[in-house]
């Protein structure tokens, strides 16, 4: 499908606000994938389609989740929206012909994030963050950050929707936290390898 025909046939489901999210995301996900050497192309459509749950009521939502095997745990049945990503992927995958793994992966993903998430499903998941559309107080900060350092950009964005859950009172999701101590960890073991090559350079050891 041509990307014109995405863009209209996505207007016929989302909201005109919810539309111009979901363009800002695709303009987003290709400035962050031009910038860190990602396929520009699935960035674009991963971005475009994200939120194409977003039109689902929650029974819609959960209906849908049920019939394909993909409710995980209570939090999902109690809140359904949070379902949207899985749900958006499906659709994503039925309705709008997308056959690439890597781009429906990014689209599940794209709100809870998950575990040892891949570079396309990082830039996805930045993007809905910080796309031009968003005006909170740090994103100008955050998008400076997006383009020196992708993963410590995502870890505050991550950590970001954990602090709004946990100010208005509501489930958190444990696919999230799961995801931003699995980042955590891999940003520390990242450091603590430059740290001992540093060390072996110092000494006169060339790195392996």
């Amino acid at each position: 499908m041509i990307w014109e025909d995405l863009v209209a046939k996505l207007a016929e489901r989302l909201s005109p606000e919810r539309l111009k999210h979901s363009l800002g995301v695709a303009e987003a996900g290709v400035r962050l994938a031009r910038r860190w050497g990602a396929n520009e192309e699935q960035a674009r459509l991963a971005g475009l389609l994200h939120d194409c749950a977003k039109g689902l009521s929650p029974d819609e939502l959960l209906q849908w989740a049920l019939a394909f095997g993909i409710v995980g745990n209570d939090i999902e049945r109690a809140c359904p929206d949070l379902l949207h990503g899985p749900v958006g992927a499906l659709i994503a995958w039925k309705e709008y012909g997308v056959m690439d793994a890597a781009v429906l992966s990014a689209i599940r993903l794209h709100t809870l994030g998950g575990e040892g998430m891949n570079l396309l499903e990082r830039i996805i998941y930045l993007a809905d963050y910080i796309e031009p559309g968003r005006a909170f107080p740090g994103v100008e900060e955050l998008r400076a950050l997006a383009e020196q350092d992708l993963d410590r950009a995502l870890l505050r964005a991550m950590e970001g929707t954990i602090r709004y859950v946990l100010q208005r009172g509501l489930l958190l999701h444990p696919q999230t936290v799961r995801a931003r101590n699995s980042l955590l960890a891999e940003m520390a073991t990242d450091r603590r390898e430059r740290g001992k090559h540093g060390r072996e350079e110092k000494a006169g050891c060339a790195p392996a």
